[in-house]
């Protein structure tokens, strides 16, 4: 599927969702061979911004996946306030509606970071959407929706499950970043993930990134994880 295990490794961001710095030096110190680190919430809220400067000097791209949702005037002024950080890619609900991820993404037009549009967590499963949110749509159709407002709004591309990867690449292009959290290798648990696909099976269906966390950080050997997920891909 990919020539080398290095090219493979710039397309799998692992998850970062430890407790605090400490543990997050260590586990970047354990595993150098991953290039591209995703930060969330957890971390950053325990850490604040000093992780992503800890990052940037040993050169590593970061998925800062803060999954921004306010009203318009305040995501912007979120992105402006992160953009001098430098990050890859940001996210933000695209429920948010069209006038936040414009104003959002105004806010970043002088910026290297990429805007990134979270259509639906992969935790939801179609009965969530349609009985506990009442969004009347099935799944396939209100991420397309979503992703719809992403492209609309001028965002670099979604996150989405695996499920949904191929519709939106064959909408879109492949321009259209897919970033695809929700990827479980074989004999790997499911956890809370609704709507989850190994690696491979991810990129056939058109992931442009991966995101793994668990199955990698929570092996006995996540060094020895990593590369076995890219190995599987080569």
């Amino acid at each position: 599927m990919f020539d080398s295990q290095e090219a493979v490794a710039s397309k799998i961001i692992v998850a970062l969702d430890v407790p605090n710095l400490e543990v997050a030096i260590a586990t970047i110190h354990r595993l150098p061979q991953v290039q591209f680190w995703k930060v969330g919430l957890e971390l950053f809220c325990a850490s604040g911004p000093i992780i992503l400067d800890v990052l940037k000097d040993q050169g590593k791209r970061i998925f800062l996946d803060l999954k921004l949702h306010d009203i318009p005037n305040t995501v912007a002024a979120a992105a402006r306030a992160i953009a001098p950080y430098g990050v890859d890619f940001l996210t933000i609900h695209t429920a948010t509606g069209l006038a936040g991820l414009k104003t959002a993404q105004a806010a970043l037009e002088d910026s290297t970071t990429q805007l990134i549009g979270v259509t639906l967590l992969t935790s939801i499963d179609t009965s969530t959407l349609q009985q506990e949110l009442q969004i009347p749509l099935d799944l396939p159709t209100y991420v397309e929706c979503m992703a719809d407002l992403a492209h609309e709004a001028g965002l670099s591309g979604i996150v989405c499950s695996p499920q949904e990867a191929a519709r939106v690449k064959q909408r879109w292009g492949e321009e259209f970043l897919r970033i695809c959290p929700g990827i479980r290798p074989l004999g790997t648990a499911a956890g809370d993930q609704a709507r989850s696909l190994t690696p491979n099976a991810a990129f056939a269906a058109g992931a442009s990134y991966l995101v793994i966390g668990r199955p990698i950080l929570q092996a006995a050997d996540p060094a020895a994880a990593f590369d076995e997920i890219c190995r599987s891909l080569v």
